[in-house]
């Protein structure tokens, strides 16, 4: 069923449930956990870990195309707190952690994908 891949699904949903204790009492970061389940759930959907990506800082308007929104509706999101990642303010810019924006984006992908791995 699953022989040319690497890593089946039920193995990443058990990683996730042994992780969750250490997430809970702080070995493992929220944010280390996440990156771990994308890295293993990229690697069964395209045999490969998610590429390494530099870090930079990005203007509202990347952001909104990320996503796929248009800039009045990301703004109007984003001052609802829709995002978890925040908003720095460079000089006067408001600018974005892209890793934050990707790690969003890509924890969102796979918690769509969670009801289709079981």
């Amino acid at each position: 069923m699953y022989s040319n891949q690497l890593l089946r699904p039920q193995t990443v949903k058990l990683l996730q449930r042994l992780m969750q204790p250490w997430i809970e009492i702080g070995y493992i970061s929220n944010l280390e956990a996440n990156h771990i389940i994308s890295n293993l759930k990229n690697l069964i959907k395209h045999n490969e870990l998610i590429p390494a990506i530099p870090p930079r800082l990005l203007k509202q308007q990347e952001v909104a195309e990320m996503l796929g929104l248009g800039l009045s509706n990301f703004k109007t999101l984003e001052k609802n707190n829709a995002f978890p990642f925040k908003r720095k303010t460079i000089g006067g810019s408001v600018r974005y952690s892209n890793l934050a924006v990707i790690e969003y984006i890509m924890t969102t992908d796979a918690n769509a994908e969670d009801n289709s791995i079981i």
